[in-house]
């Protein structure tokens, strides 16, 4: 048995148009902004869910390793690559089907291809007065995905996956797995109730390679009668750590009404709203100091830049506003709270000033304008031109692509326990780090609750330079293993990374493979995915 009877098999079930090999597997899914490549053999587009038990049992059959994918932008950690040599894709794109919607508790149920564009469309289109659970990836991303990697946002569900109630998926035989209390109970219940009945085992289909996720369900956040978003600057970079102690007692006090808080440094602020100043660039490839300071002076960007997002009634809202005022009134500078409509005013306003100065405070004001309309739920790409900081080659297509637009960009994206002198030590680390690789050190902290941060730092390099491909990648691997040695470690990490974590958990990879080896004994389902 080869893969070539398998290729036979899968045409037969499938269509000829739906197997893509050689030079159409490249094209299409190859691209990958960390500079990495793998031999992808084949790949099959799937069009109906239910065809996918048996495109299993033929890929069981002839023992075939598979590795699905829902939309294959999962930018910064290895697009649509596998973690491995050899693996044939599965594209669960054209699955583009909304299950079930449950207008009365906002409960829907999507397959994998749904992007947050298609899902803010349906509750347009219908009036339905929810919120898409948007990330910075833009509208092009599957919802299914970001949940599989437990990702987050600023809107009022911040940890995705905790939104999601029920899943089914195909295992390695193409058998179905079936959530316990949808068999039992049905459908209803376990779309409104996470946790089941027995062992929780949906878990397992997130960060791992156990089976393949047809349809998830996921619930949605009201849209409330108020959305404002709180801006504030801190002028000294010393103010970084009595704001962490404040931001944590704001989230102590307001919980569910503050759905986030970034801390972004002011190299991070400008990758947003500044041209990436090549032609002023130092000898080690780095934008000198006094530069960053003169473009932060023209964009009136600070040390520190927060935004926090507030959700609610008018008066709820109005009250939480007082209490951030009265807690970090007295360390922040030029304190704002917007609506959304406010943010579009200040942004036409900000187009009819003249001069150098005006054109800065306009891409500021144009950032914040669509940064606004991200939170209130509506996706959009203002978070990707970041991507495109480096990048030497103009956009391709209408929407961005920084996969197929040859963006060089790797996510260091570790927990950092909200501790003040623990906040310094690990600025301090990245600062180090990154220049020492010709990396601008872009930093980003987002409240996951008062306890806890993710950190993002961006790794922007120009990805068709060999050189800067390998200075990028080392600079990922030193700031993973420095940042291990202190305590943080990311939340998800990219195809490049996966196969070495074994060794840092031997226990818990001790465990995952006895539930494999039950599972999946010949490890076809993404051999490899944060795993050894």
């Amino acid at each position: 048995m080869t893969i070539e009877h398998a290729i036979v098999a899968w045409r037969k079930l499938l269509g000829n148009p739906q197997v893509l090999i050689g030079d159409d597997v490249s094209q299409r899914y190859g691209s990958d902004t960390t500079g990495q490549a793998r031999k992808v053999p084949v790949a099959l587009r799937i069009s109906d869910s239910a065809s996918l038990p048996e495109v299993m049992k033929i890929a069981h059959l002839h023992k075939v390793p598979v590795y699905p994918i829902s939309t294959g932008r999962n930018w910064g950690y290895g697009s649509a690559l596998p973690v491995r040599d050899g693996c044939v894709l599965l594209d669960l794109s054209p699955l583009q089907k909304i299950l079930d919607f449950d207008a009365e508790f906002g409960a829907i149920t999507l397959e994998p291809g749904v992007t947050q564009a298609m899902l803010a469309d349906f509750l347009r289109q219908g009036n339905h007065p929810y919120l898409v659970p948007v990330t910075g990836a833009g509208p092009t991303c599957s919802l299914v995905g970001n949940a599989l990697e437990r990702g987050y946002g600023v809107t009022p569900h911040v940890d995705h996956f905790a939104a999601v109630t029920d899943l089914e998926a195909v295992l390695a035989d193409g058998t179905l797995y079936k959530t316990a209390l949808r068999e039992a109970g049905g459908d209803d219940v376990a779309r409104l109730f996470k946790w089941g009945i027995g062992a929780y085992s949906a878990g397992l289909f997130t960060q791992g390679g156990f089976g393949i996720v047809t349809r998830m369900t996921i619930i949605l956040a009201r849209k409330p009668e108020c959305i404002k978003v709180c801006l504030f600057s801190l002028k000294d970079d010393a103010l970084l750590e009595p704001a962490v102690e404040r931001i944590r007692t704001i989230l102590g006090r307001l919980p569910g009404i503050v759905g986030a808080i970034n801390l972004m440094n002011q190299h991070r602020v400008l990758s947003m709203a500044a041209p990436f100043p090549r032609d002023r660039i130092g000898p080690d490839g780095l934008i000198p100091q006094e530069v960053i300071t003169e473009m932060g002076r023209q964009y009136q960007i600070f040390p520190w830049t927060g935004f926090g997002t507030l959700y609610g009634t008018k008066s709820v809202v109005a009250a939480a506003q007082k209490e951030i005022k009265a807690t970090l009134g007295s360390i922040s500078t030029r304190m704002m709270f917007l609506t959304p409509g406010r943010a579009r005013t200040l942004s036409k306003l900000a187009r009819m000033i003249p001069g150098k100065r005006g054109k800065g405070l306009a891409g500021m004001t144009a950032t914040l304008e669509k940064s606004l309309e991200l939170v209130a739920g509506q996706p959009n790409e203002t978070a990707l031109p970041l991507a495109y900081w480096r990048n030497k080659s103009p956009q391709k297509q209408a929407l961005k692509n920084p996969a197929s637009d040859g963006c060089g960009l790797i996510w260091y994206a570790p927990l950092v326990p909200m501790r003040p002198a623990g906040i310094r030590a690990y600025v301090d680390m990245v600062k180090r780090v990154a220049p020492k690789h010709a990396i601008e050190p872009l930093i980003t902290f987002t409240t996951l609750n008062d306890r806890l941060f993710d950190s993002t730092v961006p790794i922007i390099f120009e990805r068709d330079q060999p050189t800067a491909v390998a200075s990028a990648q080392a600079c990922y691997s030193e700031l993973l293993h420095s940042g291990r040695e202190q305590g943080w470690f990311p939340y998800r990490v990219g195809v490049g990374t996966m196969d070495s974590l074994a060794k840092m958990q031997p226990l818990s990879s001790a465990f995952h493979k006895r539930l494999k080896a039950g599972l999946d004994p010949e490890s076809l389902v993404a051999p490899g995915r944060y795993e050894s």
